[in-house]
């Protein structure tokens, strides 16, 4: 018993080992994805944690804090209306994460339904969808974003759903240019061979041999979904007050205190450039890692 019991531990000291191997060599080969990562998972902590690190409510109007200069109680400043930046930035960073994976799992939902059905199940069906993903993708995804928040309203969750109807096409194509590849493989015939059932294929073997392209687009749609949100916000058709919002921090100071209080643009600037820069440099060291064409 003793035996068994010290060679679970070895097993488990090997695996952490293994782990720990793994996180260095990704840090050694990509720097700029390790980069990324240490961004991204700083600014999920910001928005998991966000009533621990700061002192004030962001939505708390204090006159006597109009425009208050970076540093003392203020550590980024105050805007017009006395409200603290840093807890506004900590706080949109919730809504801009939330928007973010919200919309890129709802549009890679419906792309891989749409994209593995047409590509696996081809024929007409294939030809109509197709046809229609044409139709959505000549749009640029912050026109058809605004197209939709205007008919929706503002709101967060219509702003999740007006960003992820654009992201769909995207999503579909690539799934779908794998399905038609994977569908002829040596093992999809083995399956038809035993007599399982044409949606069983699909979903057990199809599937999962689409799920590295998918990490891939997923990460880099993760930036633009952001950017747009911030965009949707900048206009004033995104997240609405009270709920603090990057691009609606930049709206409500950028014409009028940019020059006076230009700290009220350069944070909330900052913020968004690094979420999407992050996003982005994880998104190609994972490109590099998963597609085997990339690989040394």
């Amino acid at each position: 018993m003793a035996a068994i019991e010290q060679g679970a531990e070895e097993a488990r000291a090997k695996s952490g080992d293994s782990r720990l191997s793994i996180v260095f060599y990704f840090i050694r080969r990509y720097p700029l994805g390790a980069a990324g990562a240490v961004i991204i998972t700083a600014f999920v902590l910001m928005a998991i944690f966000a009533p621990w690190i700061t002192r004030f409510d962001p939505t708390l109007t204090d006159p006597r804090s109009s425009l208050a200069y970076p540093g003392g109680a203020h550590a980024l400043g105050a805007d017009f209306m006395g409200r603290d930046l840093w807890s506004r930035i900590v706080y949109g960073a919730r809504i801009s994460l939330a928007v973010g994976l919200g919309s890129t799992g709802l549009g890679c939902l419906f792309g891989v339904t749409i994209g593995l059905t047409s590509g696996y199940f081809g024929g007409w069906y294939d030809l109509l969808i197709q046809r229609l993903m044409d139709m959505m993708q000549s749009l640029p995804l912050l026109v058809m974003a605004l197209v939709m928040t205007a008919a929706l309203g503002p709101s967060l969750s219509n702003t999740i759903i007006a960003i992820s109807i654009p992201l769909v096409p995207s999503v579909a194509r690539v799934i779908r240019s794998n399905t038609l590849m994977l569908r002829e493989m040596p093992f999809v015939e083995a399956a038809r061979a035993v007599g399982m059932n044409e949606l069983a294929i699909a979903l057990r073997h199809v599937l999962p041999n689409t799920l590295a392209p998918l990490i891939v687009l997923a990460t880099a749609q993760l930036g633009s979904t952001i950017l747009v949100e911030a965009a949707l916000s900048f206009l004033g058709l995104g997240v609405p007050e009270p709920h603090p919002s990057w691009g609606r921090m930049l709206s409500e100071s950028a014409a009028e205190y940019v020059r006076t209080a230009p700290w009220l643009v350069i944070f909330p600037g900052a913020a968004i450039s690094l979420a999407v820069f992050g996003t982005n440099l994880l998104g190609d060291a994972l490109r590099d890692i998963l597609d085997p064409r990339q690989r040394d």
